[in-house]
């Protein structure tokens, strides 16, 4: 009994142990968990520091931002108030913006480019302030169309002044005729151009109307007579030889290098364009064509008909001309004159001398309009008097040996004398009457109308026309049509690249001229051709020994004359008269020129 006592007394012992000893537990770990932070508990209390942080530097701000107030002062407290105002942060501020680096200083130069260029670039936008500029005939629209098409390449160095521009001009009722070739023409006007998206209607007239070559305007008929389907009767014209992958105009295009043609396909070719060639100069003959071109490799030839250019025979204008092909053509007894050529001291002779097999050498003393011509007569001359030089050194004693260096010094002068001019406008032929039949004969026979060598080996020269001809092919300009804004002013523009012939600028401007009150237009001219139109001025010129009345009564005659010989060549009736004009500012070279109803033309 005693001892179940002792063993109940003990167990009792250890539970009161073992549970003190877990208080002591529980105590201990309750006393180390509020110790240590839960990771929500710190992240709640680091937000809470850095709003307190923020709200601090805030009113530390506003405090040194607040201005010493006067409590009687309303307004002083009404800023106050606004000034302690909440900033919105999504708001840009000067002093929040970014610093430029230190280390850019072209930042500067950069801003003043861009401020020139919007001053350049002035005639493209508005102005507020300014009243809107009309299209008047004034020297301001030939400039602002000049900048519209050569912006990019002209320099402040080769800008004109107004009044050079203004003494460059010239008014005329008419708008002369420019025989070199076009390679570009954007027209301007204040009114809507005829479309160039045409209808079917319009582009199965247009086609008709050039092919058949009606006047729609003026004749009954059942085609479409809109000004669009007008327009586009004047982008056609004949070509030959015509192969797409070439470019036949300028021939010395880049896309030409390294295209070479089998000995077959240039058989081929020389025969097709021998048989082109034949026919297009018989319908120029008959005064079937007014005009055609031939451009070669190394020369152009502009043959005429007769009538045309203030001619009364069939004529041809070979340029630029070399001292081989005028003494090839001298062999082949064709004379020909040098309408272009300059005062020569190194022969002692000048320009306004002529030399024909009638005269025998005798010397004919004219104006400036006379030219140079190169014949067997002048051969002959040039030999008679070496030989009386020759002579006359005999005669003083001088050595044989020193007379063949003298010959021979005075060769080499009078050869570099004549290639001084070769590749120029100068060096222009005119080839006229019954020498230019023995000129078409040596183009088809000479070997260097076809080359072998070089670009375009091959290849027969182009043949370009107005009128269809054997073999020839249609081809077309692809006008584009586009607004541009000059001074609050909207103009309508049509720009067009590609070759433009002769008769291209008289029939769109009789065009516009009906149906416009004003317009303008600048153009790009073939560099090469040029000499074209400089000859048939000066072929034009009147000598002032001659009478006025004289003077008129031979341009009426010649222009009634040459209309009457092409009435039947396919142009229009406007178009032929442009072609047949005489007289003053019948012939120009044409940069720009713009149009104003009831005033003419204005060209320079």
């Amino acid at each position: 009994m005693k001892t179940r006592n002792i063993f109940c007394a003990g167990l009792l012992l250890r539970l009161l142990t073992r549970q003190l000893l877990n208080t002591v537990i529980m105590s201990s770990e309750g006393s180390l968990s509020s110790k240590w932070t839960r990771p929500d508990d710190f992240i709640k209390l680091q937000r809470l520091k850095q709003k307190k942080k923020q709200l601090a530097a805030r009113v530390s701000s506003n405090n040194n931002k607040r201005p010493e107030l006067d409590e009687n002062d309303e307004c002083k407290l009404l800023e106050a108030k606004i000034a302690q105002k909440r900033k919105n942060p999504f708001a840009k501020f000067a002093d929040g913006a970014k610093k430029q680096k230190h280390d850019e200083p072209h930042v500067s130069s950069i801003s003043d480019v861009q401020t020139s260029l919007t001053n350049n670039l002035t005639c493209f936008t508005s102005k507020k302030h300014s009243p809107p500029a009309t299209l008047v005939l004034q020297k301001f629209d030939a400039q602002a169309f000049a900048k519209l098409l050569h912006q990019a390449k002209v320099t402040q160095a080769d800008e004109e002044t107004d009044a050079a521009l203004a003494a460059r001009q010239k008014h005329t009722s008419h708008l002369p005729i420019d025989w070199c070739l076009k390679t570009r023409v954007r027209i301007f006007c204040p009114t809507e151009l005829p479309a160039t998206q045409l209808k079917t209607s319009q582009l199965a007239s247009g086609l008709t109307s050039f092919v058949r070559c009606f006047d729609t305007y003026h004749t009954e008929s059942t085609l479409d007579i809109s000004d669009a389907t007008r327009f586009n009767q004047c982008t056609y014209y004949w070509q030959h030889p015509h192969l797409p992958w070439l470019t036949l105009y300028p021939r010395s295009a880049k896309e030409n290098n390294g295209i070479t043609i089998g000995e077959r396909e240039r058989k081929a070719l020389a025969e097709e364009w021998d048989y082109s060639f034949r026919g297009l100069f018989q319908l120029l003959r008959a005064r079937q064509c007014p005009y055609f071109y031939l451009c070669a490799n190394s020369f152009t030839v502009l043959f005429r008909a007769a009538g045309s250019g203030g001619r009364a025979e069939t004529h041809a204008l070979v340029t630029p001309s070399t001292r081989g092909m005028r003494s090839a053509l001298r062999q082949e007894g064709i004379e020909y004159s040098m309408p272009l050529k300059q005062q020569d001291a190194a022969y002692g002779v000048a320009s306004n001398s002529s030399f024909t097999e009638e005269s025998e050498g005798n010397i004919i003393d004219g104006p400036t309009s006379v030219t140079v011509a190169y014949g067997q007569a002048e051969d002959e001359l040039i030999s008679d008097q070496d030989d009386d030089d020759d002579a006359w050194l005999e005669s003083l004693g001088v050595d044989e040996r020193e007379l063949r260096r003298i010959q021979t010094t005075h060769a080499r002068r009078l050869q570099a004398a004549e290639m001084s001019e070769d590749f120029s406008d100068n060096s222009l032929l005119l080839i006229e009457g019954v020498e230019c039949q023995g000129f078409f004969s040596y183009l088809l026979n000479a070997k260097s109308t076809i080359t072998s060598v070089g670009r375009l080996a091959g290849v027969p020269p182009t043949l370009l026309a107005p009128v269809a001809f054997p073999k020839a092919t249609m081809q077309n300009l692809l006008p584009r049509s586009k607004k541009v804004r000059l001074d609050g002013v909207d103009y309508y523009s049509i720009d067009i690249k590609g070759l433009l012939l002769p008769t291209f600028l008289p029939s769109v401007a009789m065009l516009l001229c009906e149906t416009r009150q004003a317009f303008s237009a600048t153009l790009a001219s073939s560099i090469n051709t040029l000499a074209f139109t400089k000859a048939t001025q000066k072929l034009l010129e009147i000598t002032p020994a001659e009478s006025k009345a004289a003077e008129q009564e031979a341009g009426v005659s010649g222009q009634v004359f040459g209309e009457q010989n092409l009435s039947e060549c396919g142009l229009l009736p406007a178009v032929v008269g442009a072609i047949c004009r005489t007289g003053q500012h019948a012939v120009g070279l044409l940069e720009r020129f713009c149009y104003q109803q009831g005033e003419g033309y204005a060209w320079s």
